[in-house]
């Protein structure tokens, strides 16, 4: 009798494990994790940035730890102090005062572009020794590039003036706005020539600046194409990109100190939706 008792004692503490085990290894209910997911919101109909014009996009750089144009595949070189730094999204170009810049082989559907849209995150400080170039287009036999962008001498924390050159058949023509809150924290620019000759510039989404460049209409056409430019003037490389008209050192021109990401060309004129939902998808990271 005693030795049956034993049995059912044994019986039951194994019992008693088992059921604290189970216990201990049940999960809370949180119902939390059984309500439907949100799908993300969209901007102008887009998900993501990529699919923004996605048969447009000619040239992007994204600057997450490479210099290669993600869509023609030309890759890049950093010259100097030049490198990669935390981004907008992933990782950016940063560049340096000290004669910090990168060149990119150009597509050839740069050389091609009769209007367009180039889009690109900066975050910089005012220029204090010289204009501060973050992209260009180079033109190998002039003085400024195809396109040329940049923060122009005198820009401060109220208003940044921005330029854009562009060339047609030889002949350089510049858009000037100018623009407060360019400074000191990641802002997205985004400028486009459309073959009316209308110029729009975009500060975070929002239309700043519309106008023309002098006298410039119709379809641009570029001549002697280089290559790609970040963080300083063609005329600042070296050797330098217009070598082929004299170009050098200038000292009203300096380099890019601060940080450049998500560089977008694109053939065709983005609409004002389309310009928004660039910027908010970018800057939620998709």
């Amino acid at each position: 009798m005693k030795k049956i008792q034993n049995i059912i004692t044994a019986l039951l503490l194994t019992g008693s494990a088992l059921i604290l085990t189970l216990v201990s290894c049940q999960k809370s209910f949180d119902p939390k994790s059984y309500a439907p997911k949100k799908p993300l919101p969209t901007f102008g109909g887009y998900a993501s940035s990529n699919e923004i014009e996605a048969d447009s996009l000619v040239a992007y750089w994204n600057f997450s730890g490479t210099l290669t144009d993600s869509i023609s595949k030309l890759p890049g070189k950093a010259t100097g102090a030049a490198s990669f730094s935390s981004g907008i999204s992933g990782q950016s170009f940063q560049g340096s005062a000290n004669s910090a810049y990168a060149v990119c082989g150009a597509a050839p559907a740069l050389a091609t572009l009769q209007k367009f849209t180039v889009s690109a995150w900066v975050n910089t400080t005012p220029p204090t020794t010289g204009l501060l170039d973050y992209f260009t287009l180079a033109n190998t036999n002039a003085f400024w590039g195809n396109i040329e962008m940049f923060f122009d001498n005198g820009s401060n924390n109220t208003a940044a003036h921005v330029r854009i050159h562009m060339s047609q058949n030889g002949n350089d023509n510049t858009f000037a706005a100018e623009v407060p809150g360019c400074f000191g924290a990641w802002v997205n620019l985004i400028f486009s020539y459309n073959t009316s000759g209308t110029c729009t510039l975009y500060l975070n989404g929002k239309s700043v600046a519309t106008g023309t460049a002098g006298n410039l209409t119709g379809p641009l056409a570029f001549q002697n194409v280089g290559d790609v430019v970040f963080g300083c003037s063609q005329f600042m490389t070296t050797p330098a990109e217009n070598a082929a008209a004299g170009g050098t050192t200038q000292p009203w021109a300096a380099y890019f100190p601060g940080k450049i990401d998500q560089v977008r060309v694109y053939n065709k004129v983005l609409s004002s939706t389309e310009a928004n939902a660039l910027y908010s998808l970018e800057n939620l990271g998709r």
